[in-house]
């Protein structure tokens, strides 16, 4: 096992592509765009940084959504794309009426909201819509629409921007998970099919019973407030769960470890997936278990955990919705409390992939 990690490790060093089953040769010539040092499309700033650590040290460290130069409208206007590209109505619902508060033009609400071509936008809006769509549903950045990201926002705002695009999907990925509804009187504002889930609580509108805030925080300015009406949204959401020291105590590093390898599957991210098929392993993750996920085979036969963590993570990653049967299944054997700790798990790392993807890490 231990010979069979370190070999595994080597290929990671020499670029394996992770989705072969038994590759063996190294990938060619780095992209053009891609520095050799850092094996991303961003220079290596700090010796020993890699992947998503060195990418975030590009980062201006300010509250992008708040305190970006680029403003409110188009901060705004990157967490609609998010939002739309994973079909999250509540998200949606929430920012559009903040993006409309802060003064961004319908019309270009619109744009996002029905996928239409952003022809008449501006440079900004345009590049910021197209960087998400390609991101969000191609799981690339294409070289020349990067180039043109780069040139109208800069190194610095760009990196900002993806990384707030990858906070929202994060946040998608939870609200999603759970079946966040609108509160009542709220109107859903997305095109979207609808038929009234069955599995929600009607106190917080969700899968998740409502939890009363431990305390509670001063309000900040206007417009600096959360928009999720109390007992809905990530917040409560986050109340059910109790991080990541206890999730490895009670479920374990193993099942752990293959949720983290579903979720880099999904969004097929190759540099993510080397790197957590390695852990995956070390885990005591079998290769059987890891060439179900390569593979996409079906998930019978499998031990009972293994297979809904598994079917848990396509449905949410592919489909944008988990179905009332799977949800009660993963409910059932990972408790409340787990299962919400498995999905911030999972939700952390789209955060990440989002930055690892649109920068080409090698």
């Amino acid at each position: 096992m231990r010979r069979r990690a370190l070999a595994l490790f080597f290929l990671f060093l020499v670029g394996i592509t992770p989705f072969a089953a038994a590759q063996t040769s190294t990938n060619g010539p780095l992209p053009r765009d891609v520095y050799p040092d850092s094996r991303s499309r961003l220079p290596l700033l700090k010796p020993g940084a890699q992947g998503v650590d060195a990418i975030r040290l590009h980062a201006s460290g300010v509250d992008v959504r708040w305190l970006s130069p680029l403003g409110r409208q188009l901060t705004e206007l990157a967490i609609l794309t998010s939002a739309r590209e994973h079909d999250q109505p509540y998200e949606w619902s929430l920012h559009e009426m903040e993006a409309l508060a802060v003064g961004l033009d319908p019309a270009v609400v619109d744009v996002v909201r029905h996928r239409k071509p952003v022809t008449g936008l501006t440079d900004r809006q345009a590049v910021i819509i197209e960087i998400g769509r390609e991101i969000f549903a191609k799981h690339a950045l294409g070289a020349d629409t990067y180039a043109r990201a780069l040139k109208v926002l800069g190194k610095t705002d760009l990196v900002d921007i993806v990384s707030l695009m990858g906070n929202y999907a994060a946040t998608a990925t939870r609200l999603t998970a759970f079946n966040q509804q609108m509160p009542p009187g709220w109107k859903q504002l997305l095109p979207l099919p609808f038929t009234p889930p069955a599995d929600i609580h009607p106190d917080s509108r969700s899968r998740l019973p409502y939890t009363k805030a431990q305390g509670q925080a001063t309000p900040g300015p206007l417009y600096s407030r959360g928009l999720a009406p109390e007992g809905t949204g990530p917040g409560q959401i986050a109340r059910h769960g109790s991080g990541m020291k206890l999730l490895e105590a009670s479920v374990g590093a193993r099942l752990m470890a293959l949720a983290a390898l579903v979720t880099a599957y999904e969004h097929n991210q190759q540099y993510d997936w080397t790197t957590k098929e390695l852990a995956a392993r070390s885990a005591g993750v079998e290769a059987s278990i890891i060439d179900v996920v390569r593979h996409e085979r079906a998930v019978d036969g499998l031990a009972e955990k293994d297979a809904a963590i598994i079917q848990f993570g396509r449905e949410l990653f592919g489909k944008h919705t988990v179905s009332p049967a799977t949800y009660a299944r993963a409910l059932k054997l990972f408790g409340e409390r787990d299962l919400v700790d498995l999905v911030d798990l999972m939700a952390r790392q789209v955060g990440n992939v989002t930055l690892l993807t649109a920068f080409d890490q090698r």
